[in-house]
């Protein structure tokens, strides 16, 4: 018999506090052995201006922190206190079973909602948008973990800001759990949390969203994730430090696919050729699981007798029985009756496989301007030939030249095959701003400086981008360059950096008036976290009530 229980550990008679002049949103907060952070996380949550909130907290067997919700006595919270330890997807598995807000919110229990977080992300997605997700900007606040428990924070700064990119998003996450709001019925399509992971789980999900919506990125810091400088106690860090656990993890993300039909993605079918059932099959299947992230299934033609021999446990496969002697053409014919998907790739079993091997060319096909074209693979070769292209394309040619070969058939059709040129490879922004941060790392502050307002001026992401360029052109002694810079960006989204930034260019010229006044600025964003009381806060619908003595929290610029 289950212990689980959902309560609302608010007085019967206590008023309701909310205000329905906006649509109903549904904040998860999960917890586990977390008393000394967790108030902070939910008062930050009781105290949004939006208030038209549930608040759903999760113990997942943890120590009990009944009381400290009872505290609160705020009937838009419901507690659900389990008494087994069954990791955060099913925590919030469990809160989104009776979530019955339009959108969904995170939040985790050693992390802080600004007062407006949620406000933002309601205006951004009830305006005039089709994205059915929006995500904020976080400040990442390195902090110190004492012995009694406090967090002495030593600096916090934004990250990462970056506009969405669903390329990027099928391979990376950037857009953080916290930051994140979504309309709940999205989930009817996605499917909810993995309970079979144990980290990377809000990839998972932010990655499954972009498969029907784009992102709305608000570059508006709206909250705070703290990350300690020694050990961390977050899950997801320890269990990185098993590489195969986390192998396990992102090869099981990168092959589960939503059901279909998907609004903003197209499937890639790769036909993988192979001269019959060999240890190479397996070697190549397992690098291509592990090497490949846009969402794909595989064909592989094989004799009806190494079908029955073969015992895969590779996700997304499809057996294509082919008479042994069959050509590569009948091979790729054979496939092409089965294929589902916009593009193919056609790749030979001795292919090399490594990162990126399938994306570069496909992502030069999606976004290219040119139509009836092919894109080579790398690692191909007189020989060796294999090539993305649209599925249309493919298919046209082989039914008008089924006796020549596949790369032959393309050609007298008219398809052009080409190999994909540098610059038109995807997360060019990324390797810029690697090479960015090189020239710091190597004291090349002017360099430094030219290459991120390049980035600022030729890519999205302009207020990130300017504001590093505005610290790097201070360091390389261009005050004038980094005043006008910081002030550029103060003007649209300060941030403690920028001010602090500007400030020390207007002591520098001796304004010690703009200057105090900035300082005192960046004070107020240092502070925009709730203080750090000695005992359990008591929170109110008017606001923050402190009982006790407060801990003052230590910061080092």
């Amino acid at each position: 018999m289950s212990t689980d229980r959902q309560e609302n550990l608010s007085q019967p008679s206590a008023p309701d506090g909310r205000d329905r002049s906006g649509p109903l949103v549904s904040v998860l907060l999960p917890t586990y052995n977390r008393r000394r952070y967790l108030p902070y996380a939910l008062a930050s949550a009781v105290r949004q201006t939006y208030r038209n909130l549930e608040i759903f907290v999760v113990n997942d067997g943890g120590h009990d922190v009944r009381d400290i919700v009872a505290s609160f006595d705020d009937p838009r919270i419901f507690f659900i206190d389990r008494r087994e330890n069954r990791g955060k997807p099913h925590s919030l598995n469990e809160a989104l079973a009776r979530a019955r807000g339009k959108y969904v919110a995170y939040l985790d229990d050693d992390d802080i909602y600004y007062p407006n977080h949620v406000r933002v992300l309601v205006e951004a997605l009830e305006g005039p948008t089709d994205c059915q997700v929006a995500y904020s900007d976080l400040y990442k606040t390195y902090c110190r973990v004492l012995s009694n428990g406090d967090r002495e924070i030593l600096s916090k700064h934004v990250e990462i800001s970056r506009d969405f990119d669903r390329f990027l998003m099928l391979y990376f996450n950037h857009a953080l759990h916290v930051s994140l709001m979504h309309r709940r019925d999205l989930l009817d399509r996605t499917g909810l949390y993995n309970e079979n992971l144990n980290i990377l789980i809000d990839w998972d999900m932010t990655r499954r969203l972009a498969f029907f919506s784009d992102f709305q990125h608000l570059p508006t810091i709206t909250g705070e994730f703290y990350s300690p400088i020694e050990e961390s106690d977050r899950i997801s860090i320890q269990r990185r430090k098993d590489p195969q656990e986390y192998l396990r993890n992102v090869l099981a993300i990168r092959t589960t696919h939503p059901p279909k039909p998907w609004d903003k993605l197209e499937e890639l079918a790769i036909i993988l050729l192979v001269d019959g059932l060999n240890q190479r099959i397996a070697e190549t299947c397992g690098r291509l699981w592990r090497y490949t992230f846009y969402p794909y299934r595989l064909y592989i033609p094989l004799s009806s007798h190494d079908i029955g021999r073969l015992n895969s446990e590779m996700p997304n496969v499809v057996l294509v029985p082919v008479d042994p002697q069959s050509s590569a053409q009948q091979k790729v014919d054979a496939a092409l009756q089965r294929i589902e998907g916009a593009y193919v790739a056609i790749a030979p079993g001795t292919l090399p496989i490594e990162e990126m091997w399938v994306e570069d060319p496909l992502y030069v096909l999606i976004h290219s301007a040119s139509d009836r074209e092919a894109l080579l693979l790398e690692g191909g070769g007189a020989g060796l030939w294999g090539a993305v292209l649209k599925e249309g394309d493919l298919r046209q040619a082989r039914r008008a030249y089924p006796g020549l070969s596949v790369e032959a058939s393309l050609a007298a059709c008219g398809i052009r095959v080409r190999r994909p040129q540098p610059e038109e490879l995807p997360f060019q922004f990324d390797e810029l701003l690697r090479q960015a941060w090189q020239a710091e790392a190597d004291g090349n502050w002017p360099l430094a400086a030219r290459a991120y307002e390049y980035l600022a001026a030729r890519h999205r992401n302009e207020l990130w981008m300017t504001s590093l360029a505005a610290g790097a052109h201070f360091r390389a002694g261009h005050h004038a360059q980094a005043s006008r810079l910081s002030r550029q960006v103060n003007q649209v989204r300060s941030t403690v950096e920028t001010l602090l930034l500007e400030a020390k260019v207007c002591r520098r010229k001796r304004n010690f008036t703009d200057a105090i006044g900035l300082l005192e600025q960046a004070e107020r964003g240092l502070q925009g976290h709730l203080p750090i009381p000695a005992r359990t806060p008591m929170v109110s619908a008017q606001g923050w009530q402190e009982t006790g003595e407060t801990q003052t929290w230590i910061r080092r610029q």
